[in-house]
């Protein structure tokens, strides 16, 4: 729980610290996705999803795709009651699979099986290993083997297509589209899933619990509220947000981040150790695991004081905050989160269309779990009204 031994494991993997995730998500997601692997295979792997999603693509190509799905998401919710977390979840995982296949409607039959057999595979790779029917792990391991099959033959059809070729992430990974990366059909089908899962439950719930927080604190609220109105005047109905206009976000970014802190959806990061390592005079032994307990260091009150009070206004008064050397919301060195921004982007976004369209109320008991999961069990129910 040490921020410092913990900065320490992060930043130095070269030094026989690995990642050692569970057998679960491992089996599940496959041995060579890029939260196994280490070293080449490694930076090969981040080096092909930063061609994808780093900041200068959102801003060049990703940004007007993303806001017509979140508008897409967002439309039509006047006067109707909805779960805020199943509406969160739709978002997230419908801008990373239109991201990935333009050719796909949300509205298509291919659509609802993969988002079924994803969702299978998520709630695998958090279970335990228990190979028997019926087990989140088996459904997991089984929607794993469905997804790789689908895909292999979307991934075929792709190759022999006549067409002039969409321009869309799949391609990319493929190299059908200009790609100084040249990846195995695993690999490609081992990216897409790493796209799809690494940005599904992290920017759903945080999107949910910014929206609880938002309820609760109504001045929070409204300061959010005056930011994206200011960037609605003089803008068309219809018209999408800039990257300048993004940009300016500046306290929605920070609710975000305060978001992020109180509610930690990963509680931290396992390492593995490859040889015996030292750490403040102890001796881990080789092959023994680390569990690097982020949560702990973000409610260290000697980094933000009253660790437990909503204050997004913390990041506003202190900008050196986001880049603080302890500031691990989104890990560290070689596996600082590559979607980082592209997250920031989705929730934003997604917040941008929704107040400045509708106010919303909470309907009936709101349960909320923080550990081991963040969660509303039994949904988080709003009901939405327009201006």
């Amino acid at each position: 729980m040490d921020p410092e031994v913990n900065k320490y494991i992060l930043l130095n993997e070269a030094k026989g610290l690995v990642p050692g995730y569970p057998k679960a998500m491992n089996n599940i997601l496959g041995k060579n996705n890029i939260g196994a692997v280490h070293a080449s295979p490694h930076k090969i792997l981040r080096g092909s999803l930063l061609s994808l999603i780093a900041p200068t693509l959102i801003k060049d190509s990703l940004l007007p795709k993303i806001d017509k799905t979140i508008r897409y998401v967002v439309n039509g919710l006047d006067g109707k009651t909805i779960d805020i977390q199943e509406k969160s979840e739709e978002m997230a995982y419908l801008v990373s699979f239109s991201q990935i296949f333009s050719n796909i409607e949300p509205s298509s039959s291919l659509y609802n099986v993969l988002k079924s057999e994803f969702d299978k595979l998520t709630l695998g790779t958090l279970s335990l290993p228990i190979h028997f029917p019926g087990t989140n792990y088996y459904k997991g391991l089984k929607s794993s083997k469905n997804i790789l099959r689908i895909v292999s033959k979307i991934i075929e059809e792709r190759r022999v297509a006549s067409a002039p070729p969409l321009k869309d992430q799949l391609n990319e990974l493929l190299g059908i589209i200009d790609s100084k990366y040249e990846l195995s059909d695993e690999d490609v089908i081992n990216q897409i899933i790493t796209l799809l899962y690494s940005g599904y439950e992290t920017v759903s719930t945080t999107t949910m619990m910014v929206l609880k927080y938002l309820h609760d604190h109504p001045k929070a609220l409204q300061e959010l509220r005056d930011e994206h109105f200011r960037i609605r005047e003089g803008k068309k109905p219809d018209e999408p947000i800039k990257w300048d206009e993004y940009k300016s976000m500046t306290f929605t970014r920070a609710v975000i981040f305060e978001a992020t802190r109180l509610i930690t959806v990963v509680n931290g990061v396992l390492r593995r150790t490859i040889e015996d390592v030292e750490l403040s005079g102890f001796v881990i032994p080789k092959g023994w695991k680390i569990y690097v307990y982020t949560r702990e260091i973000n409610y260290d009150p000697f980094l933000y004081p009253e660790p437990f009070t909503f204050n997004p206004w913390r990041w506003m008064k202190d900008k050196s905050l986001e880049s603080h050397k302890y500031n691990l919301l989104f890990g560290g060195g070689t596996r600082l989160c590559p979607g980082k921004e592209l997250a920031i982007v989705k929730i934003s976004l997604f917040l941008h269309y929704f107040v400045t369209s509708y106010r919303w109320e909470e309907v009936g008991e709101q349960k909320i779990l923080r550990f081991p999961r963040v969660q509303a069990p039994d949904g988080l129910k709003i009901r939405v009204s327009g201006y």
